[in-house]
């Protein structure tokens, strides 16, 4: 046998925990990277906002000996209102804007952050801050001289960049334990140096031709960062194991499903054939208490009896509802006696289902109730529920059965 190669056996050796780990560590990275990505284009960008003129060509008629070059202002390629004499005023207050912005949010950052859901708080933030970010930017797109609009879009991305940190400390701190936090942490802090260098490269690119597209790209990448974030980030290890049990339980509840769309099929052929379709949902409600009761029993045993169980009990219980619901209605809707009001099939349907709501919703509290005394209580109430059903059948089934010995093969009206 061909030896396995040691890049295989590396990747074997993680068991699905380590996998979620590196996933969060690289999500968290690139996260944080995107923020410092979007903070680099003002010092970038400065150099544009104002330039150095003094290479602005002078009109022949100004070449005359002994007087001094004049720069003509249609010539003049700083933006305003950064052509000032202040402008390194100007420019500064970009900073200390954006700087003191994000000191004072930082503080109410951490207290709001732990009220909320991480991944939400952070999605926000990073939205938001690609908003800001790419505002800026539409400064250029649009002609915007006020220097009012870019200090508030500089305070505004200030605050909102401060949900990033508490953020994704919180979640990679939730994934490591103490063992090794501080080399994880120390790899994972180059995210600071990695954004500034990809900001730096991307405004680069941009600042001569179009310095406002040095604010939206990177504004776009945290936007979709953003999104990436709220599809993928899962907080803490706790959160990723309750994760995994709802998605059991949702595996679960679609083997339930499955189950009823083959029963709800099948009992509708069966009562087109038989023209009895009380008799259909009775026979069926018939065999599902003792199947519930089964199910209670044998679900202990493992995974395949516990599928097996579930796939019979839903079509023992959808089955009846399908009927019920459809064809079960349609038959009241269309009754003789209605004298041929179309309407009615609507108002009959919307009866039945609406009656049937009012068991979905006490069907849920009182298995919340029950399930305190221990889940047996909770299949004690659903056979109680289908005997119920059953004893409400039974005049119906009576009617089916004297009826098919007159005229076989029709059902009751």
């Amino acid at each position: 046998m061909a030896p396995v190669p040691p890049g295989i056996r590396f990747l074997a050796s993680f068991n699905r925990d380590q996998w979620y780990k590196a996933f969060t560590f690289a999500l968290t990275f690139l996260l944080y990277t995107s923020f410092h990505l979007s903070r680099k284009p003002i010092s970038i960008v400065k150099s544009e906002l104002h330039k150095n003129c003094s290479h602005v060509m002078r009109a022949p008629t100004e070449s005359i000996s002994g007087q001094q070059p004049v720069l003509h202002p249609e010539l003049d390629c700083s933006w305003k209102p950064f052509d000032r004499n202040n402008y390194k005023q100007l420019l500064g207050a970009m900073d200390y804007s954006f700087l003191c912005a994000y000191a004072i949010g930082m503080y109410l950052s951490g207290i709001i952050g732990e009220r909320l859901p991480i991944r939400l708080y952070l999605t926000v933030g990073m939205l938001t801050s690609g908003l800001f970010t790419c505002l800026f930017g539409l400064g250029y797109v649009y002609d915007i001289h006020s220097l009012g609009f870019y200090v508030f879009v500089q305070v505004a991305n200030g605050l909102v960049q401060t949900t990033g940190w508490p953020s994704v400390v919180t979640c990679i701190g939730n994934w490591f334990g103490k063992g090794r936090r501080g080399l994880i942490m120390g790899l994972w802090n180059s995210h600071t140096s990695v954004g500034n260098i990809l900001g730096s490269l991307i405004a680069g690119y941009y600042v001569s031709s179009n310095w406002g597209l040095s604010f939206i790209v990177p504004g776009v990448i945290i936007a979709a960062m953003g999104v990436i974030c709220f599809l993928f980030l899962i907080e803490c290890i706790s959160c990723f194991s309750a994760h995994l049990d709802a998605k059991k339980a949702g595996d679960l509840s679609t083997l339930f499903d499955v189950g009823g769309i083959v029963g709800g099929i099948l009992a509708g052929v069966i009562s087109d054939k038989m023209g009895k379709r009380a008799t259909t949902c009775a026979v069926m409600l018939l065999l599902a208490a003792p199947t519930l009761y089964g199910f209670s029993m044998i679900s202990q045993f493992g995974l395949g009896p516990t599928v097996g169980m579930l796939l019979v009990c839903g079509g023992l219980v959808n089955g009846p509802y399908a009927l019920i619901t459809t064809a079960v209605s349609a038959d009241l809707g269309t009754h003789k006696s209605l004298k041929g009001n179309a309407r009615a099939l609507s108002t009959v349907t919307a009866i039945i289902d609406g009656t049937g709501s009012v068991g979905a919703a006490v069907g849920p509290l009182l298995a919340g109730l029950l399930s305190a005394q221990g889940w047996d209580q909770v299949f004690y109430m659903l056979m109680t529920a289908d005997f119920l059903a059953l004893l409400l059948l039974l005049r119906l089934v009576m009617k089916e059965h004297c009826s098919h010995r007159k005229r076989p093969g029709v059902a009751v009206e």
